[in-house]
């Protein structure tokens, strides 16, 4: 009898874990999403949820002004930064952070919390905050049925976060380091190192260049560069380094060098910057 009795409850045991197991698979209300995007040299994440309207008014009913809002839906929304940055002027230390906001009538108030683990804003506690700050609100023209959150006005060392739901859209500016890591990296490859490496000695003396650093020290790394492995980027480099320091007839030249180098490889786009150049020396 005993035994009996064992094997029955054995078989119901396992029919309720194969009830368990075979749930019924739903759409989510508010699927989840996640975005990521290179800004200047920082990996910047956002993992949240998306809501949609669904015929409902959103701001100042479902989402009502003046309280804390999970800013999405289900979880708190998560941005996580790889490096250091700053928001609103104020240094943001790498890693993981909650976006909470606060919805008003003509802005916004943002906020970061070191606090990720909550479910929506149960248990949001202000002194968990490492920032707020205020944003602007924008009235669209266009409806945006479903919760979004996207980067736009991408440059080197920076870009924006812009939340977008229904009729509002809200920006904050992400500024990541570049120019301390990369001259970080110049000093301790190329300087340190006094470096014989054609493809690190183009970097640096483009990145001079570029950012209108030391241009003699730009022309001596293309320079050595060229010399140790003549590429027709180099040299078009090198050219519009010459051009820059008053060298037209040496920047004539090279031009004319990296056309040809160009030509030889087949590149179009090369060659029609090359003859831009050359125009501008003549």
């Amino acid at each position: 009898m005993k035994q009996k009795f064992t094997f029955t409850l054995a078989i119901l045991l396992m029919a309720g874990m194969t009830a368990f197991a075979q749930q019924i698979q739903m759409p989510q209300a508010s699927p989840s999403a996640k975005i990521a995007q290179k800004v200047g040299l920082t990996d910047v994440t956002v993992d949240y949820s998306r809501p949609s309207t669904k015929g409902r008014k959103i701001f100042g009913e479902l989402v009502p002004f003046g309280e804390v809002w999970r800013t999405g839906a289900n979880g708190a929304t998560i941005i996580s930064f790889s490096t250091d940055v700053e928001i609103d002027g104020k240094k943001v230390p790498q890693g993981q952070y909650a976006i909470y906001s606060i919805p008003g009538k003509s802005e916004w108030t943002i906020i970061l919390s070191k606090d990720t683990k909550l479910w929506g804003t149960i248990g949001y506690d202000p002194k968990n905050d490492l920032m707020r700050f205020q944003v602007e609100l924008n009235k669209l023209s266009r409806v945006y049925e479903t919760f979004e959150i996207s980067f736009n006005n991408m440059t080197d060392t920076g870009a924006d976060l812009s939340i977008k739901w229904d009729q509002t859209r809200i920006d904050f500016r992400i500024v990541t380091q570049v120019d301390a890591i990369v001259m970080a990296q110049i000093k301790e490859l190329v300087l340190d190192k006094n470096a014989t490496d054609a493809t690190l000695l183009y970097s640096a003396a483009n990145y001079y260049f570029t950012n209108q650093k030391d241009i003699p020290l730009a022309y001596t790394w293309i320079t050595k560069s060229v010399e140790s492995d003549p590429k027709y980027w180099t040299v078009h480099l090198k050219a519009k380094i010459e051009l820059a320091l008053g060298m037209k007839t040496e920047a004539l030249e090279s031009a004319k060098r990296s056309k040809e180098l160009a030509i030889e490889a087949k590149n179009p786009d090369y060659v029609s910057l090359n003859d831009r150049l050359i125009k501008s020396i003549r």
